[in-house]
C-alpha cells in the first residue's frame, strides 16, 4: 500500500483541543481548501514580512462586472494557486458572472498531488463589499 503524504495546518478558529489543549489542526483536503481560501482572501502586501503573498482579486471585485473582467479574475485565481499552493492541480477553473447578484460564481476543481483520489470540486460566491 502506497503511503500518502499527510497535510496538516493549524485551525484558523484557534480553538484548543478538548484532551490535548493544544491548537485544533486541520488535515489533508480541509487544510487544502483553507489554505485556498486564504491565499484567495490576502491582498498582496498584507502578510508581514512575505508582502508578495496573496492575490489582487478583491480590487478586481470593484472592476465593472463583464467578461473582461471574469477573465481577469480567473487569471489571478489560478496564477495565485499555481504559484502558492504546490499541493493542488487545477483540473478545471470557470468564472461565471453572476448579473442578478452582482458578482461571480466561482467554480474550482483541483486534484492533490500525490494522490489518485478523485478532484475536490469547490464552488463560491465572489462579490464587492463595502
Amino acid at each position: 500500500m502506497p503511503a500518502f503524504p499527510t497535510f496538516k495546518d493549524l485551525s484558523v478558529t484557534f480553538k484548543k483541543h478538548p484532551v490535548t489543549d493544544d491548537l485544533v489542526t486541520v488535515k489533508d483536503k480541509a487544510a487544502i481548501a483553507q489554505s485556498i481560501k486564504g491565499l484567495l482572501l490576502t491582498r498582496k502586501g498584507e502578510r508581514p514580512f512575505q508582502p508578495e503573498i496573496g492575490s489582487n482579486i478583491m480590487d478586481l471585485l470593484f472592476e465593472p462586472l463583464d467578461y473582461g473582467t471574469g477573465a481577469m479574475l480567473k487569471k489571478a485565481i489560478s496564477k495565485c494557486l499555481v504559484t502558492y499552493e504546490g499541493r493542488i492541480i487545477i483540473t478545471r477553473l470557470a468564472c461565471i458572472l453572476d448579473f442578478d447578484n452582482n458578482g461571480y460564481d466561482i467554480e474550482l476543481e483541483y486534484m492533490i498531488v500525490g494522490r489518485s483520489e478523485q478532484p475536490v470540486a469547490v464552488d463560491f460566491f465572489l462579490s464587492r463589499t463595502r
